[in-house]
This record gives C-alpha cells, sequence and structure tokens, in this order.
C-alpha cells in the first residue's frame, strides 16, 4: 500500500513539475504576427488613453440622460468595431482626479484620439470631458476584443 502511494504521489510531482516547465517555456517568436500588430523589437507600441472626467453638464432628466449613455455605449462599440478603440471601461469608485471612466484608443495621434472621443454624445453634450495621454504598451493588446466576446453572455 505504501509503495502504490509513493508511486502514484511521485506521478504526481513529476507531472506538476512537467507542467510548471510547460508554463515557462517562451513561445516561438512569431514575426508576421509582430508585425501586423505594429510591435517593435520588445512587443510593444504606442497607444493614447483618454481618461473620461465629470464634464460641466448637470443632466436631471433620466430619460434624456438614459438615451445619452445608451448613445455613449453604442459609440463604443461603434468604435470597437472599427478597430480604433480597445479598451473602454468605467471606474468602480470615486477617485480624486474625478476620472470617470478611460479608453485605450489604438493610435498614437493625440489629435486623432481627442476626434474621436469627441463623437461621444455624452461628451457632445458636456456630461464627460477628457484628458488625454500617449501611452507604451504590449501590441498584443487588440487581440483581447476576440475573446472577450467569447466569454460575454450579454452586453450592456
Amino acid at each position: 500500500m505504501k509503495l502504490k502511494i509513493y508511486v502514484s504521489l511521485s506521478i504526481l510531482i513529476a507531472s506538476l513539475s512537467f507542467a510548471q516547465v510547460k508554463k515557462t517555456e517562451k513561445p516561438a517568436f512569431n514575426q508576421e504576427l509582430a508585425t501586423s500588430l505594429g510591435a517593435d523589437q520588445y512587443g510593444m507600441k504606442a497607444y493614447t488613453i483618454v481618461m473620461l472626467t465629470t464634464g460641466t453638464t448637470k443632466i436631471e432628466d433620466k430619460a434624456k440622460m438614459g438615451e445619452l449613455m445608451k448613445g455613449h455605449m453604442s459609440n463604443i462599440g461603434k468604435l470597437a468595431d472599427e478597430g480604433k478603440i480597445l479598451v473602454a471601461g468605467p471606474f468602480l469608485e470615486k477617485n480624486k482626479e474625478n476620472y470617470r471612466g478611460m479608453f485605450i484608443f489604438n493610435t498614437k495621434s493625440k489629435e486623432e484620439a481627442e476626434a474621436w472621443v469627441k463623437t461621444d454624445p455624452a461628451v457632445q453634450a458636456g456630461v464627460f470631458s477628457y484628458e488625454i495621454f500617449p501611452w507604451y504598451g504590449s501590441a498584443a493588446l487588440p487581440l483581447y476584443l476576440k475573446h472577450h466576446q467569447e466569454i460575454a453572455k450579454e452586453n450592456p
């Protein structure tokens, strides 16, 4: 009985060790993928982050605000479908900078990002304002959207 337990334990440890080795192996470099994503030698590229802040316009009419938010979400979806916006989402708690949400745009041009954020109905109405920052991140960032669609049962 002790021998069976020892052999089973040895096999388990060997399997776990093998699994750990497999996880740490570096995947083969894929030049075609790197080029298609615009990656530099580090697998990175420039993006533009837009931080949405509370705007100067206060809308008390819930129906009007609901329509603006519906348009806001629709615009995000349109920009994502066009490959312009890669990440979008609200912050879950208040912060001293008064940031409400964030976009990561697939451009290094602050001017282009500003033109895209100005297509947002909530920005146009003054409900949101924004700040723009250049950012350097993984060139593979656009690939997550495909997988997000695979794991989301519903869209907001």
